[in-house]
């Protein structure tokens, strides 16, 4: 690989390149591997959580289908790291600033990486309801996105827990894959227009708390409500908000909008945000979120840092 260093203040030198990609899941591999194939060279700082470890199996991603998700990023990382040009660096990303005309990311064990261009794509974490049950069932019986799990659990009892203003929006569409039950979890009761609609998709409305979730093996058989009954149940729904996994798009002054679950980092159609230099791509650049989508958006940041390598110095 080659590369160059500078010597700063540390004593420790910073490794000099083309672009510094900081996660290494969907997203932060798809750009690395574009940059990687234009013989750029570039670094991937992956701290190794991504957000959908705790699901066994994607769905939907293209020639992927019911692949586990951790096979496909560890497959992925293969292949990335074949090229000369490309490095992966197990490990966090703890500060970065703007130095020039490029920027140093410095990674928590003191290595400093200095690149003329970013791509963000750390991915952000769910914050789930305090529920009994529900965090170990995450991502097996409790979901998020149907496209991804829905028909696994195609003509089961299924259920939406009210978490936000869109739950009932999302009780109408699950219910394309069976019987639904919008469980308001003590929370206040729809309009009478939503409460319409969600009678004509056969939405039923369950008022009560509930106040834990029982069932083997990470499955999901009942609801405990707060009134002591039992709801049978397949599969929950939940939409949780989020947060994201790092602060350093904000460090770095990047605008940062508030989404309908959490913090959206803004980009433009190439994915670049509102500091010159710095793409973003992922979860933590989109709503809705979607593995195939993050993939995506991480091709098209890599393919346009790539260019901005190539036009940008002849504009000049």
């Amino acid at each position: 690989m080659n590369t160059n260093t500078v010597i700063g203040t540390d004593t420790k030198p910073a490794t000099v390149l083309d672009a510094v990609v900081i996660g290494g899941s969907f997203a932060g591999l798809s750009a690395a591997i574009q940059i990687a194939r234009a013989r750029r060279t570039v670094c991937v700082v992956d701290a190794g959580r991504p957000r959908n470890r705790f699901a066994e199996a994607s769905h939907g991603f293209f020639g992927q289908d019911g692949s586990a998700p951790q096979a496909m990023i560890a497959a992925a990382r293969e292949q990335v790291a074949r090229y000369p040009t490309a490095r992966t660096i197990a490990g966090e990303a703890s500060a970065a600033r703007t130095v020039g005309d490029g920027f140093e990311v410095r990674l928590q064990d003191g290595e400093r990486l200095m690149a003329a261009r970013l791509v963000l794509a750390f991915g952000i974490s769910d914050i789930l309801p305090p529920l009994p049950g529900l965090a170990e069932r995450w991502g097996r019986s409790v979901l998020h996105c149907p496209y991804c799990h829905g028909f696994e659990y195609a003509g089961g009892r299924l259920g939406v827990l009210q978490s936000t203003p869109m739950s009932a929006h999302q009780a109408m569409l699950i219910a394309d894959w069976g019987p639904t039950t919008l469980y308001l979890n003590g929370g206040d009761a729809p309009d009478g227009d939503t409460l319409a609609k969600l009678a004509r998709r056969g939405v039923a409305i369950e008022p009560a708390r509930v106040s834990a979730l029982h069932g083997e093996n990470g499955g999901l058989s009942a609801l405990r409500l707060e009134d002591g009954r039992e709801a049978a149940i397949d599969a929950l729904y939940v939409a949780p908000k989020s947060r994201l996994n790092s602060p350093i798009a904000e460090d770095l002054g990047c605008a940062v909008d508030e989404g309908p679950l959490g913090p959206v980092i803004r980009t433009d159609e190439r994915k670049r945000t509102t500091v010159p230099g710095i793409y973003a791509a992922g979860d933590i650049a989109r709503a809705p979120h979607n593995a195939s989508w993050a993939a995506a958006d991480g091709v098209t940041a890599g393919v346009f840092l790539h260019q901005s390598l190539v036009f940008e110095p002849l504009a000049a």
